[in-house]
């Protein structure tokens, strides 16, 4: 899990919807991509500040050629 601390209320709305509509997000320094698990505020912090949890996910595969390959022949095999 990833944690990461902000006190910008914008961000932490676009988190608070991500989590809630089960969308990925990209957060921190480091950009990691992955699922919103908690945003939490810290009371005893002045200005506010929260920290969000991130479960980061699978980096996505190469998607892989959906047609087979090319199966064209030279011209001249066609006359040998």
């Amino acid at each position: 899990m990833f944690t990461y601390e902000t006190a910008d209320q914008k961000e932490v709305r676009r988190f608070r919807i991500a989590q809630f509509n089960g969308r990925t997000v990209k957060a921190g320094e480091a950009t990691v991509t992955g699922f919103v698990r908690s945003v939490l505020e810290q009371e005893s912090s002045m200005p506010p500040r929260w920290t969000i949890t991130i479960i980061p996910s699978t980096p996505k595969e190469e998607p892989k050629s959906l047609r087979p390959p090319s199966r064209v022949r030279p011209f001249a095999e066609d006359y040998l």
